[in-house]
């Protein structure tokens, strides 16, 4: 399948990005990662600076972690991006991308003084599912454990669900599931308001 341009572009920045990650050691994740707000006064020697909000999406845990996300890109963010325009996806991209990290900010200052770094594009893929679930809610989609078939829409609605479990419940420590849910919300807000805006 012939990848769209910004969904080709964004997973080609994402593997240069990741093979400079691999070179320098942990150097990017210092000033690059998503930081929460009050790192600095923790005298660990990093701290949030407003550019992570985007950056950050382009680093990832392993590679595990970017086959996965790039996989989902590929697999989903061809068909949303066909159908919104090759502008508006970026755009939608993006906006996903840091209300997922300003979810995540929020989240990390209700926790106190933990601090860790948020890296991946999870939170913009978890928006590309969103988007791809009201445009193509019968769209069948086939989970690979276990390979069960459901439509788009249920797809992701039950994925947001498990997502929600885990956040509150605190399972699955190390995934940034709230910045997951913060994706798919700056999703939902950003396609309610174009659709409003068309009306109009």
């Amino acid at each position: 399948m012939r990848m769209q341009p910004a969904a080709r572009a964004l997973l080609i920045a994402s593997i240069i990005v990741f093979l400079l990650q691999s070179v320098t050691g942990g150097m990017l994740i210092i000033d690059f990662a998503l930081w929460p707000l009050g790192a600095a006064s923790l005298g660990q020697g990093v701290s949030f600076e407003p550019w992570q909000l985007v950056t950050y999406g382009f680093l990832h845990g392993g590679l595990t972690h970017l086959f996965l996300n790039m996989l989902a890109l590929w697999m989903f963010g061809n068909d949303v991006e066909r159908t919104m325009g090759t502008r508006r996806f970026v755009i939608y991209y993006f906006v996903c991308l840091v209300a997922a990290g300003l979810c995540q900010l929020m989240v990390a200052g209700l926790e106190g003084e933990r601090t860790y770094p948020v890296i991946g594009a999870s939170g913009a893929i978890f928006g590309v599912l969103l988007a791809l679930a009201v445009y193509f809610p019968r769209r069948i989609i086939v989970l690979l454990i276990p390979p069960i078939p459901l439509p788009a829409w249920l797809f992701v609605t039950l994925y947001a669900l498990l997502e929600l479990y885990f956040g509150v419940s605190g399972r699955e420590s190390g995934v940034a599931h709230f910045a997951h849910l913060g994706g798919m919300v700056g999703g939902y807000v950003l396609l309610q308001y174009w659709q409003r805006a068309r009306r109009f």
